[in-house]
């Protein structure tokens, strides 16, 4: 695809963009911006951006990033009781900090283990009911997505590398689906995902030098 192919579907895209897709991202943008800042609103305002994605993926025919959006909201769920847990005086706070070479091992399985069942699911679903599947860029973009929102739940600094894997394999895909505005607004996350790392190192630093 030549630049000037690029840029008229891109424009193409833009225009039609419909209203879900236009509260879906920004709906994204401030729940990362949230994230980013450790605050709870993270997980209710995700919850906008998780529902009406998991509409978008199954419509677009992107069924991993479909099921990617399902886990989202049930992580979502489970991620505002445990950062909602501070208030209870006989629970453990979560802290931000980063993994040990042990969790490293578990999360890599984690996302291997991922890859391999979305990758054969959509190869299967490829050859069945859905032809424009791209199995291992969905797989990619899907398996790290679930890593990382899992880690973030456990507040855990690694879950920023996988959210930049994740926006790095969403960008071409959603491009290529002409869902060019989320497109966009993954290049977003991943300019945020890098920002949003560097404040988390630095809280489990703090968090570190405190024990």
């Amino acid at each position: 695809m030549s630049f000037t192919h690029i840029i008229e579907a891109f424009v193409t895209g833009m225009k039609a963009t419909g209203p879900i897709e236009y509260i879906a991202v920004f709906a994204g943008i401030i729940s990362v911006w949230y994230s980013r800042k450790e605050n709870i609103l993270v997980y209710p305002i995700g919850l906008i951006n998780t529902i009406f994605y998991t509409y978008l993926s199954f419509k677009g025919g992107l069924l991993g990033e479909a099921s990617v959006n399902l886990y989202y909201t049930v992580m979502s769920i489970y991620g505002w009781f445990m950062w909602s847990r501070t208030s209870d005086v006989h629970a453990v706070k979560l802290h931000v900090t980063k993994a040990t070479k042990k969790e490293w091992i578990t999360h890599l399985l984690f996302f291997a283990g991922f890859y391999v069942v979305i990758f054969f699911a959509l190869t299967y679903a490829k050859k069945e009911f859905a032809p424009d599947a791209i199995p291992w860029a969905d797989a990619l973009a899907s398996a790290s997505a679930y890593t990382g929102m899992w880690l973030m739940a456990k507040k855990k600094v690694e879950s920023w590398y996988w959210w930049i894997i994740t926006n790095i394999a969403s960008v071409p895909l959603y491009f290529v689906k002409y869902y060019v505005f989320t497109s966009v607004y993954y290049v977003v996350l991943l300019i945020m995902a890098f920002w949003g790392l560097g404040e988390w190192l630095k809280k489990a630093r703090l968090q570190h030098h405190e024990k």
